[in-house]
């Protein structure tokens, strides 16, 4: 049994070998990480320039490139035969929500489910300290799971840990996205010499969509356990916008027609912005 590991914040971090020494129980592993911190990278891959496959140690190896590289060289260059399972993380930090579309972690899953690979994403919650022998023994054990039973075609498993001792976990829950709002999603600052710069941060809300939301799983002290499709299409839509084609095609190559001119409208009235 071959396993591939990577992750996104880099071939040093703590979690990527707790994750790799549970996995150990289960079968051979291969680790194969950016050899820097990349997380936010979303399924990037790296087109621009050449990628690197450093040997660090015995079965570990470090790239000049994403997660998503990661996954694609260890998958096509590196092993042999390709693995029985890909999985990444253990994240520092959750990834809930809406925030997988931006999430290194994820997206490595990604692209091993892009090949054809059960794949599996694991993050754990936490500032500061976090717990990973708790989120390497749910992982091992969800990895056992997949080795066993397989997964639905194109499918993903996105699984989130409580920062919690073992004894303390509630237990594991398949649940559905939740939604991810920011208040105040960019931040306007000034440098010394007076000129504006931003950051994109602000505090983030959650809310469900539905009830087992994987946000409400963790905040029960549960294992969130969700299964991620690869195929985006909104099929409920399919029949609405199917009524445009005619109308679509009808007004193709047509000139759109000029807008009446309009009176400028009064400026609104100025307001300070908090910073």
């Amino acid at each position: 049994m071959r396993i591939l590991v990577t992750n996104d914040d880099g071939v040093s971090s703590q979690g990527l070998h707790a994750l790799a020494e549970a996995m150990r129980t289960l079968g051979r592993v291969t680790v194969i990480a950016p050899e820097r911190e990349r997380g936010a990278i979303g399924h990037a891959v790296t087109l621009h320039k050449p990628l690197r496959l450093i040997h660090v140690a015995k079965d570990v190896y470090a790239v000049n490139g994403t997660p998503s590289d990661c996954v694609l060289l260890g998958v096509t260059q590196l092993m042999r035969k390709a693995p029985s399972l890909v999985i990444t993380g253990i994240n520092r930090g959750l990834n809930l929500g809406d925030d997988v579309t931006y999430s290194g972690t994820v997206s490595a899953a990604l692209e091993g489910t892009l090949l054809g690979i059960p794949s599996i994403a694991v993050s754990l919650e936490g500032e500061g300290t976090f717990r990973f022998e708790t989120a390497a023994y749910y992982a091992a054990r969800i990895a056992e799971a997949v080795l066993r039973h397989g997964l639905p075609p194109e499918t993903l498993l996105n699984v989130n840990v409580p920062n919690r001792s073992r004894a303390a976990v509630a237990g594991v829950k398949v649940t559905a996205l939740s939604r991810r709002q920011f208040v105040d999603p960019v931040i306007e600052k000034i440098d010394p010499r007076g000129r504006k710069y931003y950051w994109i941060a602000g505090t983030r809300v959650s809310w469900d969509r539905g009830k087992d939301s994987d946000e409400q799983a963790i905040r029960h002290g549960l294992v969130s356990m969700t299964p991620l499709h690869m195929d985006l299409t909104h099929y409920g839509a399919l029949d609405d916008l199917r009524t445009w084609e005619r109308t679509l095609q009808n007004g193709a190559g047509t000139r759109p027609s000029r807008p009446a001119k309009r009176r400028p409208a009064q400026a609104p009235a100025r307001h300070s912005r908090r910073r």
